[in-house]
């Protein structure tokens, strides 16, 4: 529900490293002494999580989210137009809004549709609006259509709706909040409440529009900030302006966001792409001076994996009330205009200070969450690990390798092993923060198992070209690098991703013989990973298994060390 949670939620304060915690400790507690006890699923959670018949059968082609929002009254109304083709007959679709909100009409739009007319009403023409039954049900609407929906064929419906919607989650949901000054300042982050908390649509992440256009009608002295290529703003005569917006790529719907308020915009270039910066008047020195750090953010990450990816549509940066949020093309940001995370050293290494962490994360998320998506909220990790792996990336490209070891490693204080990183599937679980920080220092290790950094570099970018745009899950990545390495890496990623304890290399010395037998301790019966053993100045790397094997060493057990800055395993030595 957060992108990140380590940059958006009170939680994160209680995970800062504690003191006298070595970062590099060559002993770990692999095994949790307390494990959290299962939420009981709900039906509720499977209507929310599940990708069922009423969802699975259509595909998603177009929003148009039209939508009037009164400050005064707190209070938005309009609707959503949905296109959507069918991928199998049937007479229903599944929707989603939270059920606070009034569903005032739910009709196919005149002359969108190919329903043959009403039977037994020859008056009924094609270009006749249809107005179509529902049922609610825990926040799903389920949509009844009179005839059935023929396979390949398109279709439009308007789903109008109004209501206050609910400031509920971490961040709000959707928020009527007043700017320091007294103003209005409304704005959306939905990611863990879902969408619908705030407008009707197919609140899940396995399918995405193509495209989306956003028209947000609010009072002529006010500026809305949403996702896409700003098209123009049009007085509507009646004290309110209407903002357009266009997003040109998919998009998943909790990126879908509002920023209204009193904003003053400035703008700068990167090449051919366009980076615009919305601030409160009071912050605006404040502003120009931190959001400079998006240039050589979007430097390093364009140098590791390509464009950015909705040059189309822009990058703009938006002053918010809380931390932050990667809403798409469209990021927002609560830093307080300082580095470090809210004035804090994040990492406890003493490299967070040198960076705003909110734009440095958030950011990442273009890459992946935005353009790479999983696909199911259990499989979060695809845009949290991978979004604080890109954090090292941004710091080894601007402060050395040394330093983004450092970093990445500052990590593992933050580590619980709790539970899995891979939460239970369509039941719209929430994984636990270690898929921020065991997901980094994981792909840290396969970065150190692959052993190549010229190899790695080309694997991470055709990694990220092969998806981008899609919605994955963890065996798409799985297979992925399998192919790309040749190599069985399956029961690795199941290790760090679906089991509790990070693999424990063993090793028991025998020194009257000058010898060492090692093995992984670990809960895949076939894991077998590389390691580097010795010392830093002479590594040597070994292949152990799960089965004892044995090698001379003229190292004493305390002299004999194993690389865990670059593999995020745990070692015990007997």
């Amino acid at each position: 529900m957060f992108a990140p949670l380590v940059g958006k939620s009170i939680i994160a304060f209680l995970l800062l490293p504690t003191a006298g915690t070595s970062l590099f400790a060559q002993t770990r507690t692999a095994v949790p002494q307390t494990v959290p006890t299962a939420k009981p699923v709900t039906h509720a959670d499977i209507l929310r999580g599940e990708y069922g018949r009423y969802r699975a059968n259509n595909d998603l082609l177009f929003y148009h989210l039209d939508i009037r929002v009164d400050p005064e009254k707190k209070f938005v109304s309009g609707k959503n137009r949905i296109r959507f083709k069918m991928l199998k007959n049937d007479n229903r679709i599944q929707l989603d809004l939270y059920d606070n909100l009034k569903i005032d009409e739910i009709v196919f739009e005149p002359g969108s549709n190919v329903l043959s007319p009403r039977p037994g009403d020859p008056t009924t023409k094609l270009s006749d609006p249809i107005v179509l039954k529902y049922t609610r049900d825990s926040g799903a609407v389920l949509v009844d259509f009179p005839q059935k929906l023929k396979v390949g064929r398109i279709y439009t419906i308007d789903f109008y709706y109004s209501g206050t919607p609910q400031t509920i989650g971490r961040f709000g949901g959707f928020t009527f909040s007043k700017d320091p000054a007294g103003r209005p300042w409304i704005f959306t982050a939905c990611e863990g409440e879902g969408a619908s908390i705030w407008w009707p649509n197919k609140d899940q992440w396995k399918d995405e529009p193509e495209s989306m256009r956003i028209s947000v009608a609010i009072p002529t002295n006010l500026t809305d900030v949403s996702n896409g290529k700003f098209l123009g703003k049009t007085d509507l005569s009646d004290g309110y302006t209407r903002w357009d917006w266009l997003v040109q790529y998919p998009i998943n719907n909790y990126d879908v966001s509002l920023n209204i308020g009193n904003y003053i915009h400035f703008d700068d270039r990167l090449g051919d792409l366009s980076l615009d910066f919305y601030a409160l008047p009071e912050d605006l020195d404040k502003a120009k001076k931190q959001f400079a750090q998006a240039r050589g953010m979007l430097e390093a990450y364009q140098h590791y994996f390509g464009d950015y990816p909705f040059k189309k549509d822009g990058y703009k940066l938006i002053q918010a009330p809380y931390s932050g949020m990667e809403h798409q093309s469209a990021v927002t940001y609560g830093n307080h205009f300082a580095n470090g995370y809210l004035e804090r050293d994040w990492t406890g290494v003493g490299i967070s200070p040198r960076f705003d962490f909110i734009i440095i994360h958030e950011s990442g998320h273009e890459w992946f969450g935005n353009s790479v998506t999983a696909a199911d909220r259990s499989d979060m990790w695809i845009h949290e690990g991978w979004t604080t792996y890109l954090e090292c990336l941004y710091v080894e490209y601007m402060f050395g390798k040394d330093d983004g070891l450092k970093y990445t490693n500052g990590y593992q204080s933050k580590v619980r092993n709790l539970q899995p990183i891979i939460a239970p599937r369509g039941v719209n679980a929430t994984p636990p923060q270690d898929q921020y920080f065991k997901g980094a220092l994981f792909i840290n290790t396969l970065r150190s198992i692959v052993n190549d950094d010229k190899r790695w570099w080309a694997l991470l970018r055709d990694f990220y070209q092969h998806f981008k745009y899609q919605t994955i899950m963890t065996e798409d990545v799985v297979a992925y690098f399998n192919q790309k390495t040749g190599r069985n890496l399956t029961p690795i990623f199941d290790q760090y991703l679906r089991h509790t304890a990070i693999p424990v290399l063993e090793l028991i010395f025998d020194d009257g013989h000058q010898a060492v037998r090692y093995r992984w301790r670990a809960d895949e019966a076939g894991f077998a990973m590389p390691v580097r053993v010795g010392t830093k100045d002479h590594w040597r790397i070994i292949q152990p298994t799960t089965e004892w094997q044995k090698m001379k060493t003229e190292l004493k057990k305390e002299g004999f060390q194993v690389a865990t800055d670059l593999y995020y395993v745990g070692v015990k030595k007997s």
